[in-house]
């Protein structure tokens, strides 16, 4: 579910971008959450996909940011 790719991203409205930004946080909340608690996590790499997703995303709303300034 994490893997966005930045075309992708791009095609998404703002509205989209917004909801699937919360929606990732909190998974990653809930990851992290799991990770203190002790249990074992799913799949180890999921909270790096995550920050990913979300650095990417963030990413490209600055870049949309800035173009619409210009």
């Amino acid at each position: 579910m994490a893997i966005l790719k930045a075309t992708q991203i791009r095609d998404m409205s703002d509205e989209e971008l917004e909801k699937k930004l919360a929606d990732l946080r909190m998974e990653l909340m809930k990851e992290r959450a799991k990770a203190k608690v002790g249990g074992v996590p799913d799949n180890p790499g999921k909270v790096r996909e995550i920050k990913r997703t979300i650095a990417r995303i963030l990413t490209i709303k600055r870049e949309k940011e800035v173009l619409s300034k210009k």
